[in-house]
């Protein structure tokens, strides 16, 4: 059995009959569940009709302003917009809301200060990214979301992504990688981590030269067979795979994650989609050579 056709069966088992995703088996709906969960279904070559489904749901969700929040008593706590856009991307019947939520995140922004000589934090604080939450400062992963999802609808050269481009460049650690958004805190380095690391990565390829980000993909490629959690393996497999670097044991990476679930329970429905992009990227560079998920690894069928 193909990977793609694994990832459709254990997916859809989280859908609700109404439109929308759960955050886990038999939960409760969830906004950026159902927006990854879209586009996990969509590259494992889920039915158009289904997903038009789960895309009418999150229209439904989407508020005046063109917002998507984590769930509508915190309005506050829109970075999900970005996924919906890209959730949308194939959807003709979405596509009014997808141009609401793209102008909603090209005028959105974190809050910023100019950069002060004797600032305890090491990067540019002036240089606008995204947040996770309205009214707080720019961070790594929702930045990288935003540039993604713009970069796909075309905004690529506008001035809010190429600002955005450059936050993630400066808040690059100087040996390698990213941090949650910060490098330096009173003169020390920051610790980097996988998932920013692999979600900058994403949203700066074909952007920059190789050369510009080299520590950072040699910190990754050296982290990413010990990563065991499904949103850091996920971040760096994508993070990889968007500069050819897909790790050769990959898929074993993934089902070890998979395997976890068996200690720790399901994995909540962004966190495991997020894992399985990461596993169908390397499965679509394996199966342009002819193979299939299954060909190179069998135990990997019984994906939990």
């Amino acid at each position: 059995m193909s990977l793609a056709r694994i990832v459709r069966e254990k997916v859809s088992r989280r859908f609700l009959p109404e439109g929308g995703i759960t955050h886990l088996p038999c939960g409760r709906f969830g906004t950026d569940a159902t927006a990854w969960g879209i586009l996990v279904y969509r590259a494992a070559g889920g039915e158009q009709e289904i997903l038009e489904k789960h895309c009418a749901r999150l229209i439904r969700e989407q508020d005046k302003g063109g917002r998507l929040c984590v769930d509508k008593e915190h309005p506050d706590s829109y970075w999900p917009t970005a996924i919906a856009i890209l959730a949308w991307q194939d959807s003709q019947r979405s596509d009014d809301a997808r141009q609401k939520a793209v102008q909603f995140l090209l005028k959105a922004t974190g809050v910023h200060s100019p950069r002060l000589a004797n600032d305890p934090s090491g990067h540019d604080t002036s240089l606008k990214g995204w947040p996770w939450v309205a009214g707080t400062h720019s961070w790594i992963e929702p930045t990288a979301l935003a540039v993604i999802a713009l970069k796909a609808t075309g905004h690529l050269q506008h001035d809010r992504v190429r600002e955005g481009i450059r936050m993630m460049l400066d808040r690059q650690l100087p040996h390698g990688g990213w941090n949650y958004g910060n490098s330096v805190v009173f003169g020390r380095e920051l610790r980097p981590m996988p998932e920013s690391t692999g979600a900058a990565l994403t949203g700066l390829a074909g952007q920059v030269e190789v050369e510009v980000v080299a520590r950072s993909l040699d910190y990754l490629q050296g982290e990413v067979s010990g990563l065991r959690t499904p949103v850091s393996l996920g971040w760096a497999l994508l993070g990889l795979a968007a500069w050819d670097m897909w790790p050769s044991n990959g898929f074993k990476l993934v089902e070890r994650c998979l395997t976890n679930q068996s200690r720790y329970g399901e994995y909540d429905t962004s966190s495991f989609c997020l894992l399985l992009l990461g596993a169908l990227a390397g499965d679509f560079k394996t199966m342009a050579n002819g193979f299939s998920f299954s060909d190179i690894n069998p135990s990997t069928t019984h994906i939990r």
